[in-house]
């Protein structure tokens, strides 16, 4: 699965991102700067593209601080053009006003600790899912602001089962790496000369403190990776993403309307 012409696949990339912004009539790229792999990989993939119309945005929101560290070395290590905006005070201040104007709201101690720790079932999906949806507001600001595309980061994997949230990281314009299961991102990051610690960073959507994607997903990138390129898995294993991607298929398509 892995013996790809990944210098191939990057020069069609390329190409392929150029095409999607002229066609769209806009001028360039905007990304959000996660210091994740595949932020990485997508917005080097941009940079080449339009080297003088990138722009990547650094949206910590009661982040590991040693994300923005990983974000900020790759972007001045390939000359990525680059804003850092913390949103951790509007984060907060929105779940103020909701504990303010909602009488049914408990999130004093979310509030106090400035931790999801402290929420849990739907209350943490619902305030964890706060934080791509604000940061995706701002992409779009900076968006319409230089006339760019907002260039989204999922890949292959996480659009098979729907892992992501719904017009937050899946609210974007195009999606370079979708047809890149996460193992072959991680080939393409090699070729790319991203930094070493990023290619091997445990995976992480950063919703709260200590989340991972394995933990969440309960399956391997590895395992879900070879089921969907060749069909590779045991039963349960199968049977558990099928079941994540059908709960999940809604978020891959538009609103429903009635057929009447």
């Amino acid at each position: 699965m892995l013996d790809r012409n990944y210098k191939k696949i990057e020069s069609n990339l390329i190409n392929w991102i150029r095409e999607k912004v002229h066609d769209a009539g806009c001028q360039g790229a905007v990304i959000g700067l996660s210091g994740g792999i595949d932020s990485s990989v997508t917005s080097l993939l941009c940079q080449k593209a339009f080297p003088e119309n990138t722009l990547g945005i650094i949206m910590p929101c009661f982040s590991n601080p040693e994300d923005k560290v990983d974000a900020v070395k790759h972007a001045e290590k390939f000359s990525i053009k680059y804003k850092e905006i913390d949103l951790s005070a509007p984060y907060q201040k929105l779940l103020q006003t909701i504990n303010k104007y909602d009488s049914e709201a408990v999130l004093e101690e979310v509030i106090n600790n400035k931790n999801l720790a402290a929420a849990q079932g739907s209350l943490k999906l619902a305030l964890a899912n706060m934080k791509p949806r604000l940061r995706m507001t701002l992409l779009y600001y900076y968006a319409n602001l230089n006339n760019y595309l907002v260039v989204g980061t999922d890949n292959r994997s996480e659009l098979k089962l729907g892992y992501f949230t719904k017009y937050g990281d899946g609210g974007i314009d195009i999606a370079p790496l979708g047809n890149l299961v996460k193992l072959e991102v991680r080939g393409l990051a090699r070729k790319m000369g991203i930094d070493q610690k990023i290619i091997t960073k445990k995976p992480s959507a950063g919703l709260w403190n200590g989340q991972s994607d394995q933990d969440e997903i309960g399956l391997s990138y590895r395992e879900i990776d070879y089921y969907i390129v060749d069909g590779k898995a045991d039963v349960k294993t199968s049977d558990k993403i099928e079941k994540i991607a059908a709960a999940n298929q809604h978020k891959l398509e538009l609103p429903a309307i009635p057929d009447f």
